[in-house]
């Protein structure tokens, strides 16, 4: 690897850790409902109608079980309302394009993507979306969706420090909280700043312009029914074509951008997502929008050591997540600057290797090898999905890191709130194991750990994982699904692996080789999507639960200290363990050995 790809991860963790302190005292702030530096005059009342017009007392709060109630029943909600706009957006105003109602299969895996939070898309935006689905759709759940898991790791955070209580806190409360004083101000923060370096923020209509340099191709022509024109020999008929014009989609693109990074949401406005100059014009717009991907999901680190008033707990959960990233996104810059080695062999009458600046395909060369493959792992590692180049262009080993990093279940920071709460998980599963090594009832911020607990840790680590493979075998073995993917042998099954770690861990980004907007795909993924997101947030909550009706234990001598770098070693142990464990044979059929035969 060269000083400049050492050089950009360096600058981009550095501003990562410079950033968590304050904003995660200041979002400590917000789910502990404490002054907020004047903010909460100008928003307050603005919450306090919401509450109003909801029915909702502030004061009140809610056990597991009515905080568990109240989150699944407000996505549903929104699911349905996604699906129903999508099937109507024909009849809908703010349609300038005039586009036709999305099919009933696509309508539902996208209305399930965007209330999961997934945001995988098997459609281009510009060509299936009107403006008003766009916003009233797509860009609200990117919203709620967000701010319902900041509100479950809240709920969660507060089951770990609160005792003898049974209330974890209000769901509608922490929804709004999380929504209007973080999300918002960021969002509108972030799209001032993209629309000032050439984002489109606009209702106008698409444009059609002169190309630079015209082209021609033969097309085929076709009857008043529209079927191919054919001669006597029963051949097609085609017709040179010029092409001098091109239609240019804009739209309300920059206020979806800023809350699809910052949400870890990951829906592109745009096919190519954040490839596309519209979405992401320059190296600055890059950067930032990097940072935004992980920004909340880091700071919220710092903000869970605020609440269980034990600041050490959020730099060590920090830690092991920037290990976990380094883990993968050191290998990744590395395999993407190296190229592909075949190519690399041969050289041209000038002995000019013929990668000299390492694996451009499927990258934008205003980004280059270095900036696509941190996009890619930080992309992966939040439940974020979107991308700034086509992972399935990149190297075997080089995509094996984005897609291993979605299959350590978007624990590596992870998706806002849930990528916390799993880590949280995780850090339960290894104090219980560390108690099994010593005899002794493990213990997590003065909580035991029993029986219960474990019970819930189980499903929300094992559902994941089950859900990923379960999706590939099926794939693999229906005739729909092998129809799927565009390459054959090693990278094909690569493709239908990372399509199904991908919805089934929330993330929704794609390997981009598979045909996936198929009534088989659409719906497998949108069952692997409802169940990846609520069967964990359903046990999560049920952990905050328990935990908050138990009594703090004093910390004694046997007490394993879950702040210090044996504990983090611990901690990244057991989820590159696992993920190792559950996925390192469908890995060694796909990417590894489709390196092996490139090498070979």
């Amino acid at each position: 690897m060269t000083l400049h790809g050492w050089i950009q991860i360096a600058l981009y963790l550095g501003v990562l850790v410079a950033l968590t302190k304050p904003l995660g005292t200041f979002m400590a702030r917000v789910y502990e409902f404490k002054p907020l530096f004047g903010l909460e005059k100008v928003l307050g009342p603005v919450e306090r109608i919401v509450y109003s017009a909801a029915g909702v007392k502030k004061e009140d709060e809610q056990d597991w079980k009515g905080y568990a109630l109240a989150c699944l029943a407000f996505n549903l909600l929104g699911l349905l309302a996604v699906y129903g706009i999508q099937r109507v957006q024909h009849m809908l105003p703010l349609n300038p394009a005039g586009m036709t109602p999305v099919s009933a299969d696509s309508s539902f895996n996208t209305a399930v993507s965007f209330a999961t939070n997934t945001n995988w898309q098997g459609y281009a935006g510009e060509q299936t979306m009107s403006y008003l689905t766009q916003m009233v759709a797509l860009t609200v759940q990117n919203f709620v969706s967000a701010a319902t898991g900041m509100a479950v790791l809240a709920a969660f955070v507060r089951g770990i420090s609160r005792k003898t209580v049974s209330q974890i806190g209000s769901f509608w409360v922490d929804l709004v909280r999380s929504t209007l004083y973080v999300l918002l101000p960021l969002s509108v923060i972030y799209a001032v700043i993209l629309g000032a370096q050439g984002v489109p923020q606009t209702f106008s209509n698409y444009k059609t312009v002169n190309v630079v340099q015209p082209s021609s191709y033969q097309a085929t022509q076709v009857d008043a029914s529209g079927n191919p024109v054919k001669d006597a020999q029963g051949n097609a008929v085609t017709k040179a074509t010029a092409v001098t014009q091109q239609t240019i989609a804009v739209g309300p693109v920059a206020s979806q951008i800023a809350i699809k990074q910052l949400g870890t949401n990951g829906g592109g406005f745009f096919n190519v997502n954040s490839a596309h100059p519209f979405e992401n014009p320059n190296g600055f717009t890059n950067f930032l929008e990097a940072i935004a991907i992980l920004l909340i999901p880091a700071a919220l680190c710092y903000t869970f050591g605020v609440m269980v008033k034990d600041t050490r707990q959020g730099w060590a959960i920090f830690a092991a997540m920037a290990v976990l990233f380094l883990a993968m996104a050191i290998p990744c810059v590395a395999f993407e600057q190296a190229g592909n080695p075949t190519l690399n062999s041969l050289v041209d009458q000038r002995e000019t290797a013929l990668q000299p600046g390492g694996n451009m395909e499927g990258k934008e060369a205003r980004l280059g090898p270095v900036n696509s493959a941190i996009w890619a792992v930080a992309t992966t590692g939040a439940s974020n999905g979107s991308v700034n180049s086509m992972h399935d262009s990149f190297t075997p080993l080089g995509g094996m890191m984005p897609m291993w990093m979605m299959q350590l279940s978007e624990v590596v920071f992870g998706g806002v709130g849930c990528g916390l709460y799993g880590m949280l998980i995780y850090a339960i599963v290894a104090v219980f194991i560390a108690g099994l090594m010593v005899g002794r009832t493990p213990e997590y911020l003065g909580k035991k750990i029993e029986s219960y607990e474990m019970k819930m840790a189980s499903i929300i680590v094992l559902v994941p994982p089950a859900l990923c493979l379960i999706g590939t075998a099926i794939a693999c073995v229906s005739p729909a699904g092998l129809l799927g993917p565009l390459n054959p042998v090693a990278h094909g099954f690569s493709e239908m692996l990372y399509a199904m770690s991908s919805q089934g861990n929330n993330n929704g980004s794609a390997f981009a080789g598979l045909s996936a907007n198929t009534p088989f795909y659409n719906l497998l993924g949108g069952i692997l999507m409802l169940f990846s997101r609520y069967w964990i947030i359903v046990p999560a909550l049920a952990i905050a639960g328990s935990l908050a009706r138990k009594k703090q234990v004093p910390a004694s001598s046997g007490t394993l200290a879950t702040h210090t770098p044996l504990f983090v070693s611990l901690l990244v142990g057991t989820v590159a363990l696992v993920g190792a464990l559950t996925f390192l044979p469908a890995l060694a059929l796909g990417p590894i050995v489709e390196h092996l035969m490139m090498a070979h």
